[in-house]
């Protein structure tokens, strides 16, 4: 199969799995409680990447930077920015949670000025995220509510859940580059388990947790699709793709979810919904395909300026 179809496809499974995540994430708080419910995600995600291990017969590795690594993955990738988005969850209605966890891209691309180099980011992916985060914004224009008072604490840890990423993202782009795509999960899952469940069980009322179809449903999603899939899957995408590309995903998950709502809920796609999916995919195409037409320009003129030396 042709590389650039290998990868589109990819992208797209990530881009389809994600855009469900926050739907499934909601279902499950309905009977779990948001570190317990994220704590037996990761922790049963990491018993599944240990089983694939097996059967692959793939091996840990464990130099020192990948040991670090894996670190800074368990607390600053899971555990630290997903209790913070299932604990926003309670209180931020999907549509606002959606359209502030799109600031990621833009803090991708700022830590990769800063961390990478300054050909990271270029004016075609500036304004590709300015017109996808647009098109995010325009889809959830009807339905955002900005109480301020009853949404603020939950608002500030989803952006700064993103932020934390962000720089995860591009620490991986810049050092992770010798990693395993799906060896990568089972430390950091693993210890985002082990970390999370006993601290649920401290600080969490356990009197709420329900172990019904729910909560059943919404852990097995969420670890097989939501964490060993997609997360093998972006892994995959961000030794191949410049991570402001890749972080781009994020505003098409949205879309994603409004498409599920029509094909599965028979939810209406207003002409609102539709124009802002149109400028999500204009985003997308402007960030992707001009640059790389820059870059093809780039390697032509490199070429002729070496023949005629």
């Amino acid at each position: 199969m042709n590389n650039s179809i290998k990868i589109f496809l990819v992208y797209l499974l990530a881009c389809l799995i994600w855009g469900s995540t926050w739907l499934v994430i909601r279902i499950g708080l309905e009977s779990l409680t948001p570190m317990f419910s994220a704590g037996t995600r990761f922790g049963f995600a990491s018993i599944l990447v240990f089983g694939l291990m097996k059967i692959k017969k793939l091996s840990l590795q464990t130099d020192k930077l990948s040991l670090q690594l894996y670190f800074i993955m368990a607390f600053f990738s899971f555990i630290i920015p997903f209790t913070l988005v299932y604990w926003a969850e309670q209180f931020v209605p999907s549509g606002l949670a959606a359209v502030l966890f799109a600031v990621f891209p833009f803090f991708v691309a700022f830590f990769s000025y800063v961390m990478i180099s300054k050909d990271s980011i270029d004016r075609y992916k500036i304004l590709g995220m300015i017109v996808g985060f647009a098109g995010v914004l325009i889809i959830f224009s009807e339905s955002l509510s900005l109480d301020f008072s009853n949404y603020f604490l939950g608002m500030a840890a989803i952006v700064f859940s993103g932020i934390i990423q962000a720089v995860v993202t591009v620490k991986l782009k810049k050092n992770g580059s010798h990693l395993n795509p799906l060896t990568m999960n089972f430390v950091p899952m693993g210890i985002a388990g082990i970390v999370l469940i006993p601290l649920s069980l401290l600080f969490e009322d356990t009197t709420k947790l329900r172990f019904d179809e729910a909560a059943v449903f919404s852990v097995l999603y969420l670890a097989i699709f939501g964490s060993v899939i997609a997360f093998t899957s972006y892994y995959w995408l961000l030794k191949r793709l410049n991570a402001v590309i890749l972080s781009l995903l994020t505003f098409i998950t949205p879309s994603i979810a409004l498409f599920f709502g029509w094909l599965f809920y028979n939810e209406v796609l207003s002409t609102i919904d539709i124009a802002g999916c149109a400028l999500v995919l204009t985003g997308l195409l402007t960030a992707n395909l001009l640059n790389k037409k820059k870059n093809r320009n780039i390697e032509i003129k490199k070429t002729v300026e070496i023949s005629s030396e």
